[in-house]
Order: structure tokens, then sequence, then C-alpha cells
């Protein structure tokens, strides 16, 4: 691979994590409300109100933290931002606890991975935080591995 090929795809990389980084703080409010209602059907406003306050704070602070990680360049990444936006789990569960809902039944698995999920609303992958995000979820994968076997070697 030449270095201009090497930078067309690095330049695909820094797209496809922008648009990564975009989508997931446009979905973190709406899916910090859809949590807390899956947990409390029937939340009454001042609930709502909380969840719509904990999912606007989730898209600024994970928002942040997910367009930092992948404004990084994909050596000196040390997590990938799957396990950051993972993290949103903290703002619903504040307001489930708040509203005094009881923790859920989790299996081994779960609790042993995610032993402060207690309302086990970690998303298994993009996709299960929101449609929206599978495919740049997936778009940006590729493109990294793709990126990451040119600089390191590797079969073509």
């Amino acid at each position: 691979m030449t270095d201009e090929e090497l930078r067309v795809a690095e330049q695909r990389l820094f797209e496809c994590a922008r648009v990564l980084s975009e989508e997931i703080s446009r979905a973190l409010p709406g899916w910090v409300v859809s949590a807390v209602e899956s947990r409390l059907p029937e939340m009454g406003a001042e609930v709502r109100e909380a969840a719509e306050a904990a999912g606007a704070d989730a898209a600024s602070e994970i928002g942040k933290e997910v367009t930092r990680l992948l404004a990084a360049d994909i050596d000196q990444q040390s997590e990938n931002p799957l396990s950051v936006l993972r993290r949103a789990v903290d703002y619903p569960t504040r307001v489930l606890q708040a509203a005094g809902v009881a923790p859920v039944k989790r299996d081994d698995f779960a609790v042993d991975r995610f032993p402060d999920d207690v309302y086990d609303l970690t998303p298994a992958s993009f996709g299960h935080m929101h449609p929206d995000l599978h495919d740049p979820g997936l778009m940006w994968g590729a493109a990294k591995a793709f990126v990451h076997r040119r600089r390191h070697g590797g079969p073509a």
C-alpha cells in the first residue's frame, strides 16, 4: 500500500469516527429515557423530566468522551467506543434508583461483566442502543481494522 492509499484510508476512518461520534451523541438522550421507561413503563412527569435531564447529561458527557476517543489515533486508543458508550448506563440507573425501582434479576455473566448495571441495561452492541448506530459502528470498525492491518502488517 502506498503512502497516499494509507492517507486515504486514514481519512475514511476519520470520517467514519466523526459520523459514529455524532450519531452516538444524537442517540443518547432518547436511549436514557427509553432505558428508564423499560424498567418503569408508567413513569410520571417528574421521573420523565429527570430521565430527559439525565439523557442530556449523558449526551454531553459520554458524547464528549466518545468524541475524544475517536479523535485519537487508533494506536493511542486504550479502549473502544462501545466500552465508553456502556458507561452511559449510569444515567438511567441513577434515575431509576431515585424513583425507588427495584433492581432486576440478572444472569451470572451480566453480574460478572457489568456488576454496577443492576437494571440490566448495558447494550450488547451499538445497534442495541439504537438501530441508527449499527451501520456507523460497523463502518467505523471495518475502517479501523483496515487501517490497523495496513499499518501493522497482516494479510491484505
